[in-house]
């Protein structure tokens, strides 16, 4: 069974960056699709981005943040460049075995803990 560790959340001001990352250990995920989700108070958890073979991302956060993986790291990164604070929310990271990039959170069967970011104005 594999698990999913956040991290790299904090406090920045609006226009700065974040990095976070999603550290998977129990078993390699290098062919798992693995995405980005963020849940905001009083909010539905959203899509934010996801990794396969190639990326897909929120129309919202497209040209601003940036899905990678480090596969020797068993490592998934969101780099978030001139954030906004709307983009506050905690965010987590998931993995599914499904063959695509799936937008919806059902489709994902494993989930870490989550990491807050909060964007000040």
């Amino acid at each position: 069974q594999v698990q999913l560790v956040e991290s790299g959340g904090g406090l920045v001001q609006a226009g700065g960056s974040l990095r976070l990352s999603c550290a998977a250990s129990g078993r390699t995920f290098s062919s798992n699709t693995v995405g980005w989700f963020r849940q905001a108070p009083g909010k539905e958890r959203e899509f934010v981005a996801a990794i396969r073979w190639g990326t897909l991302y929120a129309v919202s956060v497209k040209d601003r943040f940036t899905i990678s993986r480090d596969n020797a790291k068993n490592t998934v990164y969101l780099q978030m460049n001139s954030l906004k604070p709307e983009d506050t929310a905690v965010y987590y990271c998931a993995g599914t075995r499904v063959v695509a990039i799936p937008r919806s959170a059902s489709s994902y069967d494993v989930w870490g803990q989550g990491t807050q970011v909060t964007v000040s104005s």
